[in-house]
Order: C-alpha cells, then structure tokens, then sequence
C-alpha cells in the first residue's frame, strides 16, 4: 500500500533541493571569477619575470611554481583526512589556527576543489609556460634540436609534477592535523586573526 506524502514535506525537500543548487551555483561562480582573476595576476607575474630573465631565473620561477601546486596539493588532501577532534580540542584551548582548521574541515569539498584543482590547474598552466620560455631560452644558446629540448623541458616538468604531487600526497594523508594546523596558523597569522 502506497503512503500518502504530506504535500508540505514534498515543498520543504524541493526547498531545500533548491536551497542546495543555488549554493552550488554561487560557488561555481566566485570559484571561477577567483581562479580567472589569480590565472591573470599570476600570469602577469610569470609573463613579466620570466619573458626578460636569464634560464636560472626562470628555472627558479618554474620550481617555485611548481612547489606551490604541490603544498596546496598537499592541504586540499589533508583538509579531508585531517581529524576535527584534534581541532576541537584544540580550540577549547584557544589555540591560534584551530578555528580556522575546524572552518576548513567543515567546508572541505570547497576548500580541497580550490587547493586541488583552483590552484594546481593555474600552477599547471603557469608550469607550462615558463617551461617554453626556458626550452626557447635553451635553445637559443645551445646547438641541440629545439624539438629534443622542448620534449626533454616538458617531460621534466611534468615528472617533477607528478612525482612531487604523488609523495606529497601521501605524506598529507600520514601528517594531515599537522599540515592543516600549519596552513591555518598562516592563514590566522596573514588575516591578523588571534
């Protein structure tokens, strides 16, 4: 026998459906003006060092970007393992950073697609492209085949990236309470939080 559903419980989950989708829709959209607006200042950033600077400087421009993918990697993963135990102990001793921990934690699909994807995406590009001007600067003052320097300096980039992201990964899953406190204190000490 079928049971009969109040038509005001039906109106509640449709609200709450609704509710739900246009929370999704904002933070697809300020996630998207937010990735937009750092691709573009990082990019500048990347454009105007790189394009000028000798091959040690970009190379150093590369390594820092492609350490910043992996430390962000890094917290996107421990912000999901991480334990709000620890954090609401914490807390009630009013450790610096714990609140914060315990905001992430509670938002950490957000925070993790941000750290994970946001970041790591623009880290990528940005990779990328200082790994051209690198491979034109290389070719430029060497005598190798400019396809063999640019295969070697993209390959090179991307095991790096990958290998880097891969041990930072599991090392975020074993330190997870340790890495977030440790972004969170950053992020207290940056936003003069108390």
């Amino acid at each position: 026998m079928k049971k009969n559903r109040h038509p005001y419980s039906e109106k509640v989950k449709k609200d709450n459906r609704t509710k739900h989708f246009d929370k999704n829709t904002i933070w697809i959209i300020e996630v998207t003006i937010l990735a937009f607006m750092m691709s573009f200042v990082l990019s500048f950033f990347s454009e105007t060092v790189v394009s000028n600077a000798t091959v040690v400087v970009s190379i150093i421009v590369l390594i820092v970007f492609i350490m910043l993918g992996i430390c962000f990697d890094m917290v996107g993963v421990s912000v999901t393992v991480a334990d709000p135990k620890v954090f609401n102990s914490m807390a009630s001793k009013k450790v610096r950073g714990s609140k914060t921990a315990l905001a992430l934690i509670k938002n950490n699909a957000r925070v993790s697609s941000f750290c994970n994807d946001v970041i790591g995406d623009i880290c990528g590009i940005l990779s990328g492209g200082a790994g051209v001007t690198i491979a034109v600067s290389l070719t430029s003052i060497t005598s190798f085949n400019p396809l063999m320097i640019n295969l070697l300096v993209t390959s090179t980039i991307a095991a790096f990236t990958i290998g880097g992201k891969a041990l930072g990964k599991s090392f975020a899953i074993n330190k997870a309470n340790k890495i977030l406190y440790a972004f969170s204190k950053t992020i207290d000490i940056i936003t003069f939080k108390k």
